[in-house]
């Protein structure tokens, strides 16, 4: 299916040069003098990186049907991670180079959006955030709740993020999962 520039919209799967890119962000820009463009920024469904390319406004793109399936995020061995189909109960394995940064945002039992081209696993759809349990992080300082003071902790599935002081192992907290940000603690170890 054909599209144009005026179809696009964050999410949507397009094939350019055999790859396929999702839109991760368009942004449309009308010079002063000469048409419009539009700027998009596109990830690389295989690869994992992102990259942004500029176009004509009304340049028309391939549109790549992709089915999501929720699946259920079992484990992680060596390179592989293991999902669950919740309704077969079927185990899919597909490599961490395919899922790219997504890997580090998973948590055992997490449900995720995999996403298919036919049968094919192209990668995974996170939600907006995460609940990841803090394996190791330096003690923080006692009564210091209010300060902007931040420090490294590694999460469960080996992600690194900044926390704030008072936040210690063993206590779960919600991560963006578009920034890589801490959001809140959402329980704790005591």
């Amino acid at each position: 299916m054909t599209m144009t520039t005026s179809d696009l919209k964050k999410g949507v799967v397009i094939e350019m040069d055999g790859t396929l890119l999702q839109v991760v962000d368009w942004e449309h820009i009308k010079m002063g003098r000469g048409s419009a463009q539009v700027r998009l920024k596109l990830r690389d469904l295989k690869g994992g990186h992102t990259i942004e390319k500029t176009f004509q406004a009304g340049s028309k793109f391939q549109r790549v049907r992709i089915d999501r399936r929720t699946m259920q995020f079992l484990y992680a061995e060596g390179e592989l991670r293991y999902f669950m189909n919740t309704e077969s109960y079927e185990q899919l394995p597909i490599s961490g180079e395919l899922l790219g940064e997504a890997a580090q945002y998973l948590a055992e039992n997490a449900e995720v959006d995999v996403l298919f081209n036919g049968d094919e696993p192209i990668g995974v759809e996170l939600p907006a955030s995460v609940e990841l349990r803090i394996t190791e992080s330096e003690p923080g300082v006692k009564g210091d709740t209010a300060s902007a003071v931040l420090k490294p902790a590694t999460m469960e599935s080996g992600l690194v993020v900044q926390v704030p002081l008072f936040v210690g192992p063993g206590e779960v907290i919600k991560i963006s999962t578009r920034t890589g940000n801490y959001i809140e603690r959402v329980s704790t170890s005591d």
